[in-house]
C-alpha cells in the first residue's frame, strides 16, 4: 500500500499536467477529520470570493469540495487536497485535487451514477459533485487509491 503523499505524486502528474501552466498559487491541506473539512470549506470560499465567483458558483464549489473531502475521509481513509488558484488568460478559476491511498473504486462509471453507494448514503456524492463543477476527472486504481480533480471557472 502506498501512502497518500506517494499517491498524490502519482495521480497529480496525470491529472494536473494540463493545468500546471494556469496555476498561480497552491495550498495543500490534509483531510483526516470533520475539522479538516470545515477548514477546506473556509479556504475554498475565501478563494472563490477573491476571484469574484457568483454566490451560486461559490455555493456549488464549496458543496462539491465538502462532498469530495468527506468521501476522501470516509472511503479513502483520509488523504489530502491540493487547492489551486488558476488563471487562463482573462479567466480565473479554482482547481481542487483530492487524493487518497484507500482501496480505490473498482467501477468508476457505476460509482458516478446517482443512487450508487457503498456506505449507506444517498449515492449522490460523485455524480452530484460532477454536476456542480465545470471540469471533473477521476483516476482510481484498486489497491492504490483515488484522485478526483474538479475545476470551477469564473464566468
Amino acid at each position: 500500500m502506498i501512502d497518500a503523499q506517494s499517491s498524490a505524486v502519482l495521480f497529480e502528474t496525470a491529472l494536473l499536467d494540463r493545468l500546471r501552466q494556469h496555476r498561480t498559487a497552491r495550498l495543500t491541506l490534509r483531510l483526516r477529520s470533520d475539522e479538516d473539512v470545515v477548514g477546506l470549506r473556509k479556504q475554498v470560499r475565501e478563494r472563490a470570493v477573491v476571484i469574484a465567483l457568483s454566490l451560486v458558483d461559490q455555493t456549488k464549489l464549496v458543496t462539491a469540495a465538502s462532498e469530495l473531502a468527506r468521501n476522501t475521509i470516509k472511503y479513502g481513509g483520509g488523504g489530502e487536497v491540493h487547492l489551486e488558484s488558476l488563471a487562463d488568460g482573462i479567466r480565473n478559476g479554482i482547481g481542487l485535487l483530492f487524493v487518497d491511498a484507500g482501496p480505490g473504486i473498482a467501477d468508476i462509471d457505476r460509482a458516478l451514477r446517482d443512487g450508487y453507494t457503498t456506505g449507506g448514503g444517498l449515492g449522490l456524492g460523485l455524480g452530484g459533485s460532477k454536476r456542480l463543477v465545470d471540469e471533473f476527472e477521476i483516476d482510481s486504481r484498486p489497491g492504490e487509491g483515488t484522485a478526483v480533480l474538479v475545476v470551477k471557472w469564473k464566468r
